[in-house]
């Protein structure tokens, strides 16, 4: 079996937990297995339509994929500081200043993610009297990970949060850029 520790990021690595490590691993395997299977339902559902005997199904399979993949990749991009974040800003930066916005940067993710799994959960709840036709799947299915994914992001921004707090937001890659800027 190959080494999960090839699928984790070590850009930023002082603003990372190594106990999650795991946990960013699986959600970039998760993330993989969801545009594969996307990919593959397409295929499938253009295949069937253009020989005249569509799958009525594969959409939701497509929709389901893709609701997870998206979510997912959302969780998978916090934890490696990939998005949502003003690095192209903050990485000419360094101290304070660098430190607020990083910060300020951090609490409103957090808010937004607490906000995510509020409102995902209200959500997803009201979605288990709901069935998507033919299968009688219910909408659950497709918007249970609107909370989960809230709660990883929010677990990551803490993560971030208390490390750059601890480290200092800045990393060795940040130094190198600005050593790049002077040259």
């Amino acid at each position: 079996m190959a080494d999960y520790r090839a699928l984790i990021l070590q850009r930023h690595r002082q603003l990372k937990w190594k106990a999650l490590d795991w946990l960013e691993a699986l959600l970039m395997i998760l993330c993989g297995v969801c545009i594969s299977m996307f990919t593959l339902a397409v295929f499938c559902d253009v295949v069937t339509r253009t020989i005249g005997a569509p799958w009525l199904w594969l959409q939701q399979v497509t929709t389901a994929f893709f609701a997870w993949g998206v979510f997912i990749g959302m969780a998978a991009a916090t934890r490696r500081n990939d998005h949502f974040y003003l690095t192209e800003i903050t990485k000419r930066m360094t101290g304070a200043p660098r430190s607020a916005i990083e910060i300020t940067n951090r609490v409103i993710v957090l808010i937004v993610a607490v906000l995510i799994v509020w409102c995902g959960t209200q959500n997803a709840l009201l979605d288990l009297g709901s069935y998507r036709m033919p299968s009688l799947i219910p909408l659950t299915v497709y918007t249970a990970i609107v909370p989960v994914a809230g709660v990883l992001i929010a677990l990551f921004t803490i993560e971030q949060l208390v490390n750059g707090w601890k480290n200092g937001f800045e990393g060795p890659e940040d130094r190198d850029f600005l050593v790049e800027m002077a040259e």
